[in-house]
C-alpha cells in the first residue's frame, strides 16, 4: 500500500510539473504567435498575464482597449485557474497573475510577490427552478448544508422556513461546483466557513475544496452553461457571468441579517465597510462584511506582481499598463459588471505602484 501511495504521489508531482510547463509553453507560444503576426509588424511589447476566468472578460476589455492608446505596448491574458497563475508569476513566466485568493506569507517574502486590488468582484449562489419565479432567498448556512450533501431537495425544511412564500418544487438539488484551483471556491468556501461552523470543520477555506457532492464546471463560462440549462441544479459563478446568461440569482442573507442580491452599489458598500478608513488593507477579506447594503459574497480580484524585475523596458510597460487600469480601465469594469475600486483605494493602490522596480 506504501508503495502505491508513494506512486501516486509521484505521479501527481510529475503531473503538477507537466502543467506547469505547459502552461508556460503556452504563456510564450501566445506572446511569440503575437509579436509575428503582420498587425504587429513594429515587434510591440506584449504583457502576458493569466489567472482566473473570474475576471476574464474584464482582462480581455482591458487588453482590447488599452492597446489602442500605444501600439507598441500590448496586454494578452490566458484563463488558467487562480493557483496556476499565482505559480507562473512567481515562477517568473509572465508579467502578473491574476485571480481571487489572497497571497501567503510565504509568496510574499519567499517568492518575493506582491498582490493589489483590481477590481471588486461578487460570488452569487445561481440556480435553475423553472416554475419559482419570486426572489428565492438562501443564508449562509444553508447554502453550506447544500454543498455538504446535508439538504438534498428544494423543499427541504431548511429552505422552506426562510421561503414560506415559495412553492417550492420535491426536486433534486444538482449542485455543480468548480475543481481544483479556482478564485471563485476560495471565495465561496470563505463564506461558507464563516456562515457554518460544520463546513469550516469538513472543508474549510480553499481554491482546492474537497466537494462531497456535485460534479465539476471547468470555467466560469461552464458553470453559467450548466447551471442555465440544467433545471433542478445550483452552483455558484461570478455576478456579471449570471448577469449576461440571465440565470436566477438567489438573494443571501449578510451579517446584517438582510437578505441581498449582488449589485455595484452591495460590492462597493462591503469594500468600505473593511477598507474605511484607511484604505490600504490591500490582501483583506470582504466576505461577511458589516453593513446593512453589503452583499456577503464580495471579494478583490487581484493582480499578482513581482516586486523586482531585471527588464526595465517591461517594469515601465507594465507600471504604465497598472496606472491605466487604476484610472480609466476602472470605468471600463463599471461597463463589464464589475465595481470599481473607491477613489480613496484607488488612490492608495497608485502610491503602492511606485515600489515596482
Amino acid at each position: 500500500m506504501a508503495a502505491v501511495s508513494g506512486a501516486r504521489g509521484k505521479s501527481n508531482v510529475r503531473s503538477r510539473r507537466v502543467a506547469l510547463a505547459t502552461t508556460s509553453l503556452l504563456l510564450f507560444s501566445f506572446a511569440c504567435a503575437l509579436l509575428v503576426s503582420p498587425a504587429r509588424a513594429q515587434q510591440a511589447m506584449v504583457l502576458v498575464g493569466s489567472g482566473s476566468t473570474v475576471p476574464a472578460p474584464l482582462y480581455n476589455r482591458w487588453g482590447q482597449e488599452f492597446g489602442k492608446r500605444n501600439p507598441k505596448i500590448q496586454m494578452k491574458y490566458l484563463p488558467v485557474g487562480t493557483e496556476e497563475g499565482i505559480k507562473q508569476i512567481s515562477h517568473e513566466s509572465g508579467d502578473f497573475g491574476a485571480g481571487e485568493a489572497p497571497l501567503t506569507e510565504s509568496q510574499r517574502k519567499d517568492d518575493g510577490l506582491m498582490e493589489l486590488p483590481a477590481v471588486i468582484i461578487a460570488i452569487v449562489p445561481v440556480y435553475n427552478l423553472p416554475d419559482v419565479h419570486q426572489e428565492l432567498r438562501l443564508s449562509g448556512e444553508v447554502l453550506a448544508d447544500i454543498f455538504l450533501g446535508v439538504v438534498k431537495t428544494w423543499n427541504a425544511p431548511q429552505i422552506a422556513k426562510i421561503n414560506p412564500d415559495l412553492s417550492l418544487p420535491n426536486m433534486t438539488i444538482h449542485v455543480i461546483h468548480r475543481p481544483a484551483g479556482k478564485g471563485s471556491n476560495y471565495v465561496f468556501s470563505d463564506f461558507l466557513s464563516k456562515s457554518s461552523a460544520k463546513f469550516r470543520a469538513q472543508i474549510g477555506v480553499s481554491a482546492s475544496p474537497k466537494w462531497p457532492v456535485g460534479e465539476p464546471a471547468e470555467r466560469s463560462s461552464d458553470m453559467a452553461d450548466k447551471v442555465k440549462h440544467e433545471p433542478g441544479s445550483i452552483g455558484y459563478v461570478e455576478y456579471q457571468y449570471a448577469v449576461k446568461d440571465s440565470i436566477q440569482q438567489a438573494a443571501v442573507q449578510n451579517a446584517a441579517g438582510n437578505f441581498v442580491k449582488a449589485s455595484q452599489r452591495g460590492l462597493t458598500a462591503a469594500c468600505e465597510e473593511v477598507e474605511a478608513p484607511n484604505w490600504r488593507s490591500f490582501s483583506a477579506s470582504l466576505v461577511n462584511a458589516r453593513g446593512a447594503d453589503s452583499y456577503p459574497i464580495t471579494s478583490f480580484t487581484w493582480i499578482y506582481l513581482r516586486a523586482k524585475t531585471s527588464d526595465s523596458a517591461r517594469a515601465a510597460a507594465l507600471r504604465d499598463l497598472l496606472n491605466w487600469t487604476y484610472s480609466d480601465g476602472q470605468t471600463l469594469a463599471e461597463q463589464e459588471g464589475y465595481a470599481a475600486l473607491p477613489a480613496k483605494l484607488q488612490a492608495e493602490v497608485k502610491k503602492k505602484l511606485t515600489e515596482l522596480r
